[in-house]
């Protein structure tokens, strides 16, 4: 079977979990050890896990296996069955589940939203009628980057799914609240009943681990990526500085074309090639590793790259050429 053909009968099912406070880290043990388990089913593509940010309230885990029929023996599975019943300890309220088939891409690293609506067999050209509506309106706003409706997967989910993407969330948050979604929403009454997540992938496509290729999600932890960024960030924009100089550019110019050129470097160079490597064991430890080691020799190579650094450009700005 070609990559295409492959990609193409890809099945995804995304999961969302409210924890309970004070259980994130044992929850977060928990799923990584679910997703292991995961892997050893036919068909696995991958497993990626979202903690929640201020735009995603829950816990996000995305599982991707090459077709319906291998995502279907994996959710229905004794392993997961057995799994879950011992993770209800760090549940918060029940977990909802959307299952997509023949997506043809990874969920979008900005912000998606996640639709689900229960149709009777009856309504359903009425319901595509609405949402072709729907998605009429919503790519006027700014920053839309797209819609994919899914049909009910059999054996796995009666509801359709739509998927919807933003580049960030204030565009976002514009369409959710704009008068317009609203006279959508009213001429679709009957369709009223919907269930709505999000997913905040942000910084996705920047930290990247997958051998084959295929990108994983963000870090578990807000600070690691922030200082992960920051590795990349300062040799970066320090040398691009630098090799700007000689075109003396205005300073509101040289900032506009140093940050355009930092963007590309950061995520076809620095990020892939530089940081993800060099930081990958503490990014994403190991199952089983202690968070303490882990992050003491993490954060020890993060302070020795970033002295070696500062020593260089200290001695190249200050000994061996002088800048203007």
């Amino acid at each position: 079977m070609d990559t295409e053909r492959h990609v193409a009968a890809a099945a995804t099912a995304i999961i969302g979990q409210r924890v309970l406070p004070g259980q994130e880290r044992e929850y977060a043990t928990w799923q990584e050890d679910l997703n292991a388990a995961a892997a050893y089913y036919p068909g696995f593509l991958g497993a990626e896990t979202s903690p929640p940010t201020p735009l995603q309230p829950d816990w996000v885990v995305v599982y991707r296996f090459d077709s319906v029929a291998h995502l279907q023996a994996w959710i229905n599975s004794a392993t997961r069955q057995t799994f879950l019943d011992a993770g209800t300890k760090y549940f918060d309220g029940p977990a909802t589940q959307q299952v997509v088939s023949s997506c043809t891409q990874a969920l979008d690293p900005l912000v998606t939203v996640v639709v689900t609506h229960r149709v009777h067999p009856h309504q359903v050209d009425d319901f595509l009628d609405w949402q072709h509506r729907m998605s009429q309106e919503e790519s006027k706003f700014e920053g839309f980057r797209g819609t994919e409706l899914f049909r009910p997967v059999e054996g796995l989910q009666e509801e359709w799914t739509t998927l919807y993407r933003y580049d960030n969330a204030e565009h976002l948050d514009a369409w959710l609240t704009s008068s317009a979604r609203q006279k959508v929403l009213a001429e679709g009454e009957k369709f009223s009943e919907f269930k709505l997540h999000t997913i905040d992938n942000s910084f996705g496509s920047w930290f990247a681990f997958e051998g084959n290729g295929r990108e994983a999600p963000p870090p578990p932890s807000g600070v690691k990526t922030s200082v992960a960024v920051w590795v990349g960030l300062y040799p970066t924009v320090v040398l691009l500085t630098l090799a700007l100089l000689p075109l003396r550019l205005p300073l509101w110019i040289g900032l506009l074309v140093g940050n355009l050129l930092s963007s590309f470097v950061m995520s076809f160079f620095t990020m892939p090639y530089y940081v993800n490597p060099l930081l990958r064991r503490w990014l994403r430890p190991p199952p089983g590793e202690g968070a303490a080691r882990t992050n003491l020799l993490g954060l020890g190579v993060v302070a020795m790259v970033m002295v070696f650094w500062a020593a260089v450009f200290y001695l190249v700005t200050t000994r061996f050429w002088t800048l203007p």
